[in-house]
């Protein structure tokens, strides 16, 4: 992270500049689409979504990517003194650890509710147990506190012209559509770690079960119900997407253009899908780099347009209340 961010931030104490480049290291290393539309914000705003998403690829990466050898019980001890820790933090407003030490003081400078985090930290216990969800309902709970949350948590951060609660349902509608994508993205990955994110019943209907998506896999081809179940799918999904879309506008004008890169590279990602016939079982969906480069380069400029002083953009009100 440059200087130049974190001065503008306001982030002056040593150790905790040191913490948020570590979260800003992550996020470059991992979430290459969220980095990109990152460098859409001022350079003020960036270091608090550094450190939200930070915090998620650390806890996530506890459950995803444990050591060798560790058995349930280890990773939910892990997850349990990460989850004491952060909580702790939130209370005292400090933390040794530099991933925890940014993303509480991000909390505290924006005032990101305790009860996120620990409807997120419940959604990685689940993962430790539950592998597949009978309906839609049984996921939603899942995809609260995974996906819904992290659009909640990062709303304060980006700033709203209207009141925070009015851009809440939407903002939790891009993190729920952005995972929703990844989990039609990660079909086969998913299935080979022993988790299934797509309701049972909607499968069901086209006559998939578990034994069918595991013949997918193993033969790395997608079989024609699947097919039709996964084009059911992507229409829910953009369902969402049209939901979440109507929030862009009630944000403040300088953190529109990131907002809308990231809505539109990701939501891409299905049309990528459907471009190779579904084929998520051999292959990985993703936006190519001159797309990207093109989404990003119109969103830096627009993001630039809407900082200018004289800009009556630049002028509106921003609301960071509660």
């Amino acid at each position: 992270m440059t200087d130049s961010e974190l001065d503008a931030a306001g982030i002056t104490e040593p150790h905790l500049r040191d913490a948020y480049v570590r979260c800003r290291q992550l996020n470059a290393e991992h979430g290459r689409t969220y980095f990109l539309a990152t460098r859409m914000l001022t350079p003020a705003q960036r270091p608090a979504v550094h450190a939200l998403y930070g915090f998620a690829r650390f806890a996530d990466d506890i459950v995803d990517l444990p050591p060798t050898g560790a058995t349930t019980s280890d990773i939910e001890t892990a997850l349990g003194e990460v989850t004491d820790a952060l909580f702790s933090g939130l209370r005292t407003g400090q933390s040794r650890d530099p991933i925890l030490a940014a993303v509480i003081d991000t909390a505290h400078r924006y005032t990101i509710t305790n009860d996120l985090f620990n409807d997120f930290l419940a959604s990685m216990r689940m993962d430790l147990f539950t592998t597949s969800y009978p309906d839609r309902a049984a996921l939603e709970i899942y995809t609260r506190g995974s996906a819904e949350v992290i659009g909640l948590q990062v709303l304060p951060v980006l700033g709203t012209v209207s009141s925070r609660a009015e851009a809440a349902p939407a903002a939790a509608a891009l993190g729920l559509a952005f995972q929703l994508t990844n989990f039609l993205r990660d079909v086969a990955e998913d299935f080979e770690r022993g988790r299934v994110y797509l309701p049972a019943d909607e499968l069901d209907s086209y006559d998939v079960d578990s034994e069918l998506l595991g013949w997918c896999v193993s033969h790395r081809r997608t079989e024609p119900r699947v097919t039709r179940a996964l084009t059911d799918q992507i229409a829910t999904t953009r369902q969402i997407y049209r939901r979440a879309e109507r929030g862009i506008a009630m944000l403040s004008p300088i953190s529109r253009p990131c907002v809308r890169a990231a809505f539109v590279l990701y939501s891409e990602i299905l049309n990528r899908i459907e471009a190779a016939d579904y084929d998520v079982f051999s292959r990985r969906a993703t936006v190519g780099r001159r797309r990207k480069a093109t989404v990003a380069a119109a969103a830096y400029a627009q993001a630039l347009w809407s900082r200018r002083p004289a800009s009556r953009w630049a002028m509106a009100p921003v609301n960071h209340e509660v």
